[in-house]
């Protein structure tokens, strides 16, 4: 038996070994734990037995068909009760708590045991209690091949993205926070989850974190505003153990850690953001990343319902999800013609519709590209529908007056008359979209709201006393500082009471890069916070550090001295307002055949290995597709891997509820929405 980390190593060296943050999650699940779980005399297959944690993680990382391939053939629930296979090796993937270390002794002590030799892997580190629990079991401790600590429980749900999976992080962080010894259970999983991504990628990372503001100490807020301080004492403390318990891992910092929190920008969770994958989270009925569609019978019978998943395997979806939705909609229309002109199939069925005879020849070719013509007619097909639902909505909903209104808003070039007329004219908007509209009003016109003024835009626009709780919970998150916000990168915040901003939210750079596309000026403020970490410009009146590192030259450090290089830092200061952002980082990598966008996929590993030191940022209280796609953005643009965390990922209908529900005493927010 041992007690030990994988000696595998992903991280700060770099070079050809250098993988995507996903891959090693996956990698790591597949080779480190299920491929090392054998024994000479046990037959190959095996069974793997997860707890409901660390099946999300599995499920997040691998699909079923992976898991199959490394040889097991049955995957069981830790918690129900299970038929013995005593010629069968068990593989547990388990959280080290006390009932599950119970439940694998039951299955594994005793004349007759239910697997015949078992290997367990911890999800994260193992109190030293636990294990001799497990060692004073003499009849168990024959039976155990391995015991490890994978230190793996964090949910990747993008190539550069991952979730803790709290999706009450908000309330139980910042709402009534009465119970400290729950608040201090909350915040130190979301630590350990978070510690295990650097265990995982074998990274050590410098730990920025916003820091409390001045305020008086009696104020309630205070307790909010230390939640990044608080979190960021956890993770750092939680990480440099790993330099003496994981094998080979870096003495010395290989990477950049940012925490902060949802009041960093209250604009980009309820503002309309014109992306396709935005667009499709915001406006269509999708669970999670699932999206039903109607297909026809192959029967001949009624249409039946099938269900997608809109994810990176989907090379149509990765070359577009974060493409303006009118330029998703030229490419796609491009790609089918560019299809129909190349398939043979397509051509032949063209043909025959207009009259012409099919050669025997034509045929046989007919025949031979069917299948490839029939996965991407379903393909194509698909995104065409979906896009024209979007396109329908918008145009219905007629959202781009609002999102013009929206935009005019946060870019100083709209005032409150405009707002007023715009709830005056429009009766039928709905109210989920008025709040969002009110929301993003408050945040650049505070003294709006002052007194009873927000009483009376909440009538004006037709909303209850109770959608008001959501703009004065908005307060509750922005914190009650009395010192004078920074004019750097991430500094705004939301203040209703102490002091008057300025009537722009962000600034409008028209210079800086030629606009394409109407509504695609929103950028998050987190765009440009990395932007500043990237070149060692963070304000120190705002962001603290809990591992000075020592001082080096500006710019990236090169994970091996092949790396490329950024530009050096312009001498400007960062603006902390929003400036005009294009889609021309998004250019198309469009394959040779005209309809698949599959080089995409083929670049990345090449890509990756000439990047410099990755960038952490992890955001308590929920991030957003734009801040996704900022990250992806800025990957290429710094040549950096930048990996974006949070507690749950959001869209504006459940941001909406999560916020009004911020102060509710015991109540678990349900993600579809009020109802507002």
């Amino acid at each position: 038996m041992s007690l030990s980390d994988s000696e595998t190593s992903y991280g700060g060296g770099g070079g050809s070994d250098y993988k995507p943050f996903r891959h090693i999650s996956r990698d790591r699940l597949l080779y480190e734990m299920l491929r090392s779980a054998k024994s000479g005399d046990s037959k190959a297959w095996k069974v793997l037995i997860m707890d409901k944690v660390t099946v999300k993680v599995m499920s997040h990382s691998c699909k079923m068909a992976d898991i199959t391939d490394q040889e097991v053939s049955l995957v069981e629930d830790l918690f129900r009760r299970r038929q013995p296979l005593p010629s069968l090796d068990a593989v547990y993937f388990i959280q080290p708590s006390k009932e599950n270390v119970v439940m694998f002794l039951s299955d594994m002590s005793g004349r007759e045991p239910l697997y015949k030799k078992a290997y367990i892997f911890f999800s994260s580190p193992i109190p030293k209690e636990l294990v001799n629990h497990i060692k004073c079991d003499t009849s168990v401790l024959p039976r155990i091949g391995a015991l490890r600590e994978m230190n793996l429980e964090y949910f990747p749900i993008d190539s550069q993205g991952f979730i803790t999976d709290q999706d009450t992080a908000l309330q139980e962080l910042y709402g009534n926070v009465d119970n400290i010894r729950r608040f201090n259970t909350y915040l130190n999983n979301m630590a350990i989850r978070i510690a295990t991504v650097f265990a995982s990628l074998k990274e050590l990372p410098i730990v920025y974190y916003r820091s409390a503001k001045e305020s008086d100490e009696s104020a309630p807020t205070v307790s909010r505003e230390l939640v990044p301080t608080k979190l960021a004492d956890a993770v750092w403390d939680m990480v440099s153990k790993y330099k003496s318990t994981i094998p080979n891992f870096p003495q010395k910092e290989t990477c950049d850690l940012i925490i902060v929190d949802r009041s960093v920008d209250q604009i980009a969770p309820v503002i309309h953001e014109w992306t396709y994958d935005a667009m499709c989270h915001d406006l269509l009925d999708m669970e999670g990343n699932k999206y039903i569609h109607e297909v026809a019978s192959k029967t001949g019978g009624p249409p039946e319902k099938k269900e997608v998943v809109l994810e990176e395997h989907d090379s149509v979806w990765l070359e577009l999800r974060h493409t303006h939705i009118a330029d998703a909609s030229e490419r796609l229309h491009e790609k089918f013609t560019n299809f129909v002109s190349k398939n043979k199939a397509a051509q032949m069925q063209q043909s025959g519709r207009d009259g012409s005879e099919i050669s025997t020849r034509d045929l046989q070719k007919m025949v031979q590209a069917l299948p490839q013509y029939t996965e991407q007619v379903e393909k194509i097909s698909l995104h065409v529908e979906i896009a024209g639902k979007i396109n329908k909505i918008i145009r219905d909903a007629d959202l781009r007056q609002l999102g013009q209104l929206e935009q005019d808003l946060v870019f100083g070039d709209a005032a409150a008359k405009d707002v007023i007329n715009f709830l005056r004219t429009k009766q039928n908007t709905t109210p989920e979209y008025k709040l969002r509209l009110l929301m993003i009003y408050a945040s650049v016109y505070p003294e709006k709201f002052e007194g009873d003024k927000g009483v009376k835009l909440m009538q004006l626009a037709k909303l209850s006393t109770d959608d008001m709780k959501v703009i004065s919970n908005m307060q509750l998150l922005a914190g009650s500082s009395t010192k004078k916000a920074s004019a750097a990168a991430g500094s705004f915040s939301l203040k209703f009471s102490n002091q008057k901003t300025t009537q722009a939210a962000r600034k409008d750079r028209t210079d800086e890069e030629e606009e394409t596309w109407s509504l695609f000026r929103f950028y998050p403020v987190l765009e440009e916070l990395i932007e500043s970490l990237n070149k060692g410009e963070l304000p120190k009146s705002d962001y603290a550090c809990k591992n000075e590192p020592i001082p080096v030259p500006k710019g990236n450090t090169a994970r091996s001295s092949k790396s490329t290089q950024t530009a050096p830092a312009p001498t400007a200061p960062p603006h902390s307002m929003r400036s005009r952002r294009t889609a021309n980082w998004a250019k198309s990598r469009t394959s040779d055949d005209g309809y698949s966008s599959d080089s995409t996929l083929k670049n990345v590993a090449a890509d990756f290995k000439k990047m410099g030191r990755r960038i952490f940022v992890f955001i308590i209280g929920g991030a957003t597709r734009s801040e996704l796609r900022v990250c992806h953005k800025l990957t290429t643009k710094l040549r950096r891997e930048i990996i974006l965390g949070t507690t749950s990922m959001d869209d504006p209908p459940q941001y909406l509820t999560k916020l009004k529900l911020l102060c509710e005493s015991n109540v678990t927010p349900t993600l579809d929405g009020l109802g507002i």
